[in-house]
């Protein structure tokens, strides 16, 4: 694992397409128990080199009811995006993940993550390479209670930009938000 991973944090595959240098932004140890499969760092995580370190991670640990110290945990939580770099500001957000990334190095990641209880599945790349499907995050999030008894969920990204879909959909934190923090809570 600690080869694979440094010959990931050395990765310069898509230098010539990313808008920053490449800096891949990921935590992972063979000890992790949550995995937490995402998209591709923000601008803030590929600044300070720490995943979710914004508006989203705030969310996210807030849903997971953890505090940083045990997010950042890699012994607790491995944390994998799409894309392990940042990709670019698009029109509406951030740019797609580049499937180079995922392509090269997730097969290889994910089979060293063996001790993983639990899989957090965020967003529609993360959900659409990992389940197979282009169903919409509502209809998965809505079968929750089938996929945590499979050792994993499908949550909306944590974005600010989710806020509207977070009030039209008011079951998710009154009804998933607490038993995904009781089940986090067992494992750790």
């Amino acid at each position: 694992m600690k080869t694979l991973i440094a010959k990931i944090k050395q990765c310069q595959l898509c230098e010539n397409i990313l808008p920053c240098e490449p800096n891949p932004v990921f935590q992972a140890n063979e000890q992790s128990k949550i995995l937490i499969l995402g998209q591709a760092p923000g601008i803030k995580a590929h600044q300070t080199s720490i995943p979710f370190n914004d508006k989203s991670g705030d969310r996210l640990r807030a849903w997971l009811g953890v505090s940083k110290s045990q997010f950042y945990n890699d012994e607790l939580f491995a944390i994998l995006p799409m894309s392990f770099c940042y990709p670019g500001k698009g029109k509406s957000g951030d740019l797609p993940p580049l499937p180079l990334c995922a392509d090269t190095w997730r097969n290889a990641l994910l089979a060293k993550l063996t001790k993983v209880e639990l899989t957090i599945i965020l967003g529609k790349y993360a959900i659409a390479w990992h389940l197979h499907t282009k169903a919409p995050i509502t209809q998965l999030a809505q079968q929750w209670q089938t996929l945590l008894n499979s050792k994993q969920i499908v949550l909306p990204h944590p974005s600010p930009r989710n806020n509207i879909w977070l009030k039209k959909n008011s079951w998710f934190e009154d009804e998933v938000i607490p038993k995904l923090q009781s089940k986090i809570q067992s494992l750790i």
